[in-house]
């Protein structure tokens, strides 16, 4: 009984999946209740849903559908009530062949529509913009190039909720967003400064981690207006939590108008492009 409670429960799990794989979230952040992905901006984020949904989801159903039905006809066609006396068999050729080639078709199938997301994700394209992103425990720093409007950094920190306001939402709002144009290429590099961060906004499709003495890349090609959020998916240490990530998508027109008010800003405030060896200097004066 106990056996037959706990597949109806496995059974329960997996119909639920499905009917809420194709729920998505609104862009940008998680809502309560979310279970499916957050609705996808980006042509990468919306093959890895697709890949997902209409690929991974349907495979992986089959076969737990396929494997319950078998343990339950398992269970009771050979159950010691029904069969006393127990088959001698050992050995068939064409069950071992079967349960040989039907996994690799499987994976062909799976291969055939993975490589080329993975080459798309991993080939950066000829970037418009290059932004370095680098982790520290526990916030993000921006660096914008001179030949983009630069040169001037900025940290990103999470926003105390006393300073919120109507668009903030808890755990993921900073005080320095960092801002992109719309359907502009967008070529990330990503380090860290200290320990292992990861760097993920799941509107973009985007997932790379930072990595000290390391420069990761990745891109995205925004195609909405709008402000995404992500959080740090490495277990950084204590306020791992409390690391989001923000970044606006405008017009370029309010992209170009940021980066001159930004570059006042923030050179003002004595921000610099990040430096090893600088910061080594600041610390032992």
């Amino acid at each position: 009984m106990k056996t037959y409670r706990n597949l109806a429960c496995l059974a329960g799990v997996l119909l639920t999946g499905l009917a809420g794989g194709a729920a998505f979230a609104a862009a940008g952040h998680p809502e309560s209740g979310q279970i499916g992905f957050q609705a996808p901006v980006t042509e990468v984020a919306r093959d890895i849903q697709f890949f997902h949904n209409d690929i991974l989801m349907p495979i992986i159903t089959v076969i737990s559908l396929f494997v319950l039905g078998l343990l339950i006809y398992v269970g009771v066609k050979f159950s010691e009530k029904a069969n006393p006396v127990p088959a001698k068999t050992t050995h068939n050729a064409l069950l071992e062949v079967l349960w040989s080639v039907i996994p690799v078709m499987i994976l062909i199938v799976i291969a055939v529509f993975s490589f080329p997301l993975l080459t798309k994700q991993i080939k950066t394209p000829a970037a418009d913009i290059t932004l370095k992103v680098t982790g520290l425990q526990w916030y993000w720093n921006y660096e914008y190039p001179k030949d983009q409007g630069g040169p001037f950094n900025f940290d990103s920190n999470l926003k105390p909720e006393k300073e919120f306001t109507a668009e903030d939402i808890k755990l993921l709002s900073v005080d320095n967003v960092a801002v992109v144009p719309v359907n502009k290429i967008v070529r990330l590099q990503i380090t860290a400064k200290d320990v292992i961060h990861s760097f993920v906004i799941q509107s973009f499709g985007i997932r790379m981690d930072a990595v000290p003495g390391r420069l990761n890349e990745t891109w995205f090609k925004a195609e909405q207006e709008g402000l995404y959020y992500g959080q740090c998916s490495k277990l950084c240490g204590k306020d791992h939590a409390y690391m989001p990530i923000a970044i606006r998508v405008v017009s370029a027109e309010k992209y170009a108008a940021w980066l001159a008010d930004s570059k006042k800003k923030f050179v003002m405030n004595g921000q610099s492009p990040i430096s090893l060896a600088g910061s080594f200097a600041t610390a032992a004066d």
